[in-house]
């Protein structure tokens, strides 16, 4: 799920070095920390949000099938 996110992320931004991932697991939840330039906040955020929705929407529905619950947080 991890490398599915990262490389949804990086066909988004332009410096693809910059981004990192952060997993943290839990029991039954895991925690997506991720990190990107400031300069591409915007293009992962999207108007009103709507990529970060998406990209949160499909990890999701992966973390479905494992009955696990997912959390996605943008850091700048």
């Amino acid at each position: 799920m991890k490398e599915i996110l990262e490389s949804i992320i990086k066909n988004l931004v332009e410096n693809k070095d910059e981004v990192s991932i952060n997993e943290i697991q839990g029991e039954k939840s895991i925690i997506f920390e991720v990190k990107v330039a400031e300069s591409d906040m915007g293009k992962i955020i999207g108007k009103q949000g709507r990529v970060a929705k998406a990209i949160r929407t499909i990890i999701k529905a992966l973390a479905s099938k494992e009955e696990k619950r997912v959390t996605i947080e943008f850091i700048g």
